[in-house]
């Protein structure tokens, strides 16, 4: 990592693109080391007594007080051999290695492999080190000594890269003081929290998930997409703090750089913008598996439902409910929000949030967002404009819309700096909504803001030129350079307004 970071002057890649130019620029990694043995350690011995498993063995689930009856066997045995057994097994698929496909997303996908290596790197039972050169070689033999790809070390260098990015950074793992982080105002909702880490939300898809990890430790990276996104920018609004605890406690490959980067990234908190794109806690599912035997095997309660309303059984006639033995509201919870309407609410919310940073920065990156900004569907998402089965005519309540999701004030401090000074001065509301952070209704209209100085006054509208960023309740406005401009009778146009402030900005769309 130190070399890494050196490469890069000092400073973490924070793209994945840029951390694959550093690594490919470094010396070839040393081999592992040898295999440490009772012949390598000679008489460096430590002799064990009879009684050592008896007094320094792991305890077991009954002698811990818990109750073992009708538990599965262990998904994940421990240890470096059961590791070791694996990485084997994983190797066995030369087909694989040599075609380097990635593997088809199915049902069975969905469930832990024999081959699943994850919480043995992350535990260090498998050395990522032998891993790599283990990869490597086969790799060889099958390619008749080929250069392999980096993609081929896909997943171990991911995890590096997110090591790579939490370097210096302590704060990586929180959104407040986290200069990688964009800082989103989320909401606190202690029980939509709990549903959804208890899998109670009423989406079934996203339910099973939830079970699938209290229960074996571990679930598909593209289910921990879909909930990853459920919980925050898809429908619940709910901060990625909040469900990488729950990733924390649950997961048995967790790792704190590994876990932080990857909620930051699902909830376009950082390394991706990409808000448009929304996982449909139906459709998605749906197409994984489209019998619903993800479903069945993790939620008994629905197995009786028919593969048609498996995913949205709210959708189920009263007749295939009684059918199945199973009452929505009653033996199993009705859904918890409306994904159609919370997902292109917050899709709204999350534009608003980027313009205000792109206006700021001038990062351009609302250049790629549709022109529909509810998304463009496709496999990941929800479109409005798409209809798409199972997301509409939900009977769950829409998350609130009390203002919690905006910046609510009627007054503000701003900040008003140029070359010459820095002082103070006060934002009074016009139109009845936030510079930058307006309600949903009034998205479209000319927002008005007078900021008064001495007995200047400064009219700016939305549409005009503005440098802005916000911070916590606060919005400051930056002018780079420039005079005050009196105001007269003329009405003004935005480029007249914002004369003699400095270069010009490339003006940012409304829409």
């Amino acid at each position: 990592l130190d070399k890494i970071i050196e490469l890069n002057g000092g400073q973490p890649p924070l793209t994945y693109k840029r951390f694959q130019t550093l690594i490919s620029r470094m010396e070839p990694l040393d081999l592992p080391v040898e295999t440490i043995t009772r012949e390598v350690m000679g008489r460096c011995t430590t002799p064990i007594l009879d009684d050592h498993d008896e007094k320094y063995g792991v305890p077991s689930l009954e002698e811990l007080g818990f109750d073992t009856e009708g538990l599965s066997s262990a998904v994940w045995p421990g240890g470096e051999s059961e590791a070791l057994t694996r990485l084997e097994r994983h190797l066995e698929r030369k087909a694989w290695v040599a075609n380097f496909e990635r593997p088809r997303m199915n049902s069975n996908s969905l469930l832990a492999s024999p081959t699943g290596l994850s919480p043995y790197l992350r535990f260090g039972c498998l050395s990522c080190r032998l891993f790599y050169f283990k990869l490597t070689d086969l790799y060889k033999k099958v390619k008749k000594n080929g250069s392999p790809p980096l993609s081929l070390y896909g997943q171990l260098l991911w995890r590096e890269f997110f090591y790579a990015a939490a370097t210096n950074n302590p704060r990586f793992d929180k959104m407040e003081g986290n200069p990688i982080c964009v800082q989103i105002p989320w909401d606190r909702n202690a029980e939509a929290l709990a549903k959804w880490a208890e899998g109670k939300t009423g989406f079934p898809w996203i339910d099973a998930i939830m079970t699938q990890l209290r229960q074996e430790g571990w679930i598909h990276h593209l289910a921990r997409h879909a909930v990853a996104c459920f919980l925050t920018r898809g429908d619940l609004w709910i901060s990625w703090e909040e469900g990488m605890k729950v990733f924390e406690e649950l997961l048995l490959d967790a790792d704190w750089s590994v876990n932080a980067g990857s909620w930051m990234w699902l909830s376009c908190s950082s390394f991706f913008q990409q808000f448009f794109h929304c996982y449909c806690p139906v459709g998605f599912g749906r197409r994984t598996d489209p019998n619903g035997d993800y479903i069945r095997r993790y939620l008994p309660v629905l197995r009786g439902f028919p593969a048609k309303y498996i995913y949205d059984p709210w959708n189920a006639p009263e007749s295939v409910q009684k059918a199945a033995k199973c009452i929505l509201g009653v033996h199993y919870p009705k859904p918890m929000v409306n994904h159609a309407e919370a997902s292109c609410l917050n899709i709204e919310r999350m534009k608003q949030i980027y313009q205000q940073l792109s206006c700021y920065r001038g990062l351009g990156l609302l250049d790629s967002v549709p022109s529909n900004p509810n998304g463009n569907g496709g496999i990941m998402g929800y479109s409005a404009g798409e209809n798409t089965h199972g997301c509409n005519n939900l009977t769950g309540d829409l998350p609130s819309t009390n203002g919690n999701h905006s910046l609510p004030y009627t007054q503000s401090e701003f900040q008003l700096r140029n070359n010459q000074q820095q002082s103070y001065i006060t934002g009074v509301n016009g139109q009845g909504s936030n510079l930058l952070c307006f309600s949903q209704r009034d998205s479209q209209l000319s927002h008005t803001i007078l900021l008064q100085q001495g007995t200047k006054i400064l009219l700016i509208k939305r549409q005009c030129y503005i440098f802005s960023n916000y911070v916590s309740t606060k919005i400051m406005i930056h002018v780079l350079s420039g005079r005050n401009t009196p105001m007269s009778g003329k009405r003004h146009s935005p480029e007249e307004e914002m004369q003699g402030f400095g270069p010009k900005v490339q003006r940012q769309n409304s829409n």
